[in-house]
């Protein structure tokens, strides 16, 4: 129920005087609210006007470039970007790029024309790298168990499988799982890590881009090692899926290949 307000009645001067007072308190209301929507607007505009400022900061913020050093700047200087080189000037060259005191990586980039490709071959020579193997046994379940994963390859008998799935979350996610489509689950295990020992390497491109990446050999290999570990990593692709294909060492600039001359 609204404040009520007393009027005198039959006196003109009095009844003159209440309504200038209540007009009077009616537009000192009116100002009140005015000056106060006033504020909000002013709020609201500010609020806006900084949130469009940091958008504006944001599209104008650029990805610092990374300065590379001399010894790189040097080698880039050593690759005709504008040629594409067969396999043989590429191997020959990329040797020539070792900048790095270790024994750097070959490593092949390729770009193929769908993700989902998938596949396994068994090398020619060594590229370099000693996988380790291991059968699941009761111990090695142990050591998952406390968080040791001390290999490259898990390799199975079909009965140990049930005891595998409670790790599934664990090795699934590493690739270490192993599974009927990788061919690590066999009667005889033991003939698998023969297998991959022997070089035996699975490769599959990233799970949601069509690119493969792959270790072909050591810059201390010989050129035909490199040259004859490429070509059968190529055929196990298959030339038709590549659109691509770059040679690199673990620090150099990479070197595009001519796809005709593979």
């Amino acid at each position: 129920m609204g404040k009520i307000r007393t009027r005198v009645l039959g006196l003109e001067d009095v009844e003159e005087k209440q309504k200038k007072e209540q007009k009077a308190k009616s537009e000192e209301k009116k100002k009140s609210r005015k000056k106060e929507e006033t504020v909000v607007e002013e709020k609201e505009t500010s609020s806006v006007k900084s949130k469009e400022k940091n958008n504006e900061e944001k599209k104008q913020k650029t990805v610092p470039v990374k300065n590379r050093g001399k010894n790189y700047q040097k080698i880039k200087k050593m690759i005709d970007k504008t040629k594409r080189y067969s396999l043989e000037e590429a191997i020959a060259l990329v040797k020539q790029l070792k900048t790095a005191k270790f024994d750097e990586s070959v490593e092949l980039h390729i770009n193929t024309d769908s993700a989902g490709l998938k596949g396994e071959l068994v090398m020619p020579h060594s590229i370099g790298k000693t996988l380790r193997v291991r059968i699941v046994d009761d111990k090695l379940l142990e050591g998952i168990e406390a968080g040791k994963l001390d290999f490259d390859i898990l390799v199975t008998h079909p009965s140990f499988m049930p005891k595998l799935a409670k790790y599934a979350k664990v090795l699934g996610p590493k690739g270490l799982m192993p599974n009927p489509k990788a061919g690590t689950i066999s009667p005889k295990p033991e003939e698998l890590v023969k297998k991959f020992e022997a070089g035996s390497l699975r490769w599959k491109t990233e799970a949601k881009f069509p690119l493969v990446h792959q270790l072909v050999g050591k810059a201390s290999f010989s050129d035909q090692v490199l040259i004859e570990n490429c070509k059968a990593f190529f055929k196990s692709i298959g030339k038709a899926h590549m659109k691509t294909v770059f040679i690199k060492l673990t620090m150099s600039p990479s070197i595009k290949l001519n796809i005709d001359s593979l």
